[in-house]
């Protein structure tokens, strides 16, 4: 690119030539200011347009460019500690177009898309939980703060990432308090190129059938066998973590080693659930994943 800038710097100029400006540019004007070719600043033009950083709007022969509101350069990894409590203030005091539009800006800046998820959307659920345990908020704003929560965190799903046939993970909310858990697993694991089947709160699911119907399943999103297989399974409490892990040791037992089951929930002392991994962290359970695909067994 022109003057050695990359995508981030580019992106950082455009921030800075049309911030300010209600009338909008050429791209010829936005070229000779920056200092590139005028075909190569085209190309990158309508990358950004279909990025969301840009609009276009045609008057006559001429194609006027503008910077879609909300825009926000950021500078990682030193702004992780600005945009957690950016998120949460747009989070509980803005609008969700904020939300979104501020997570958009930190990928664009080259955010990473774990410690995004890990450090500034996912630690807002406790928050919200918080305000609603404090009688700050009611019922249907919590309900709505967290679909908001949960809206952020699609954002990543739909990065297009080149997944492993080799690293596959199942992950299961055995309650409704777990289900954005779940979600920001299952959105971190996408980013890092796993083959996700996202089986959401399945609370409704226990019962006496659920081993059969499991076992089904994985007959048929494992049928080859390849790399690995995960079983993510995310609660709030100690009867559901023992229920899934009864119901699926015996399954494990049935694919072999290469299936492995992780739990990522609070388990008392006097608990003894079998199981690969038990941590009540997420990054835990991400991190340990990782490394069991690159070394399977």
């Amino acid at each position: 690119m022109g003057k050695g800038y990359s995508t981030e710097g580019m992106r950082e100029k455009l921030i800075s030539i049309l911030g300010d400006d209600v009338s909008g540019m050429s791209g010829v004007e936005i070229s000779e200011k920056i200092g590139i070719n005028r075909v190569t600043m085209s190309k990158y033009l309508k990358i950004f347009a279909a990025e969301g950083l840009l609009r276009q709007k045609n008057i006559g022969n001429v194609t006027l460019w503008f910077l879609e509101p909300g825009q926000e350069s950021f500078n990682f990894p030193d702004d992780y500690f600005r945009v957690a409590p950016q998120y949460l203030d747009y989070l509980t005091k803005g609008t969700s177009d904020q939300v979104f539009s501020l997570i958009r800006n930190c990928l664009h800046s080259g955010g990473a898309v774990n410690r995004l998820i890990l450090e500034v959307i996912f630690p807002s659920v406790a928050h919200v939980h918080k305000l609603y345990d404090d009688g700050k908020i009611g019922t249907s704003e919590q309900n709505l703060l967290l679909n908001t929560i949960s809206n952020s965190l699609q954002i990543f799903n739909q990065i297009p990432v080149v997944s492993d046939p080799k690293k596959n993970v199942v992950v299961i909310a055995s309650d409704t308090k777990s289900r954005l858990s779940s979600e920001a697993a299952s959105s971190a694991y996408h980013s890092d190129g796993w083959r996700v089947s996202h089986l959401g709160d399945m609370s409704s699911a226990i019962n006496v059938l659920f081993d059969l119907d499991f076992q089904k399943l994985v007959g048929k999103i494992w049928k080859q066998k390849p790399g690995i297989l995960v079983i993510a399974v995310f609660a709030q409490t100690d009867e559901g973590l023992n229920f899934f892990a009864d119901s699926i040791n015996p399954i494990k037992e049935k694919f072999g080693r290469r299936m492995k089951l992780v739990l990522c929930g609070k388990v008392s002392k006097k608990s003894r659930i079998l199981s690969d991994l038990t941590s009540e962290k997420i990054g835990d359970i991400l991190q340990w994943s990782q490394t069991v695909s690159q070394n399977p067994k």
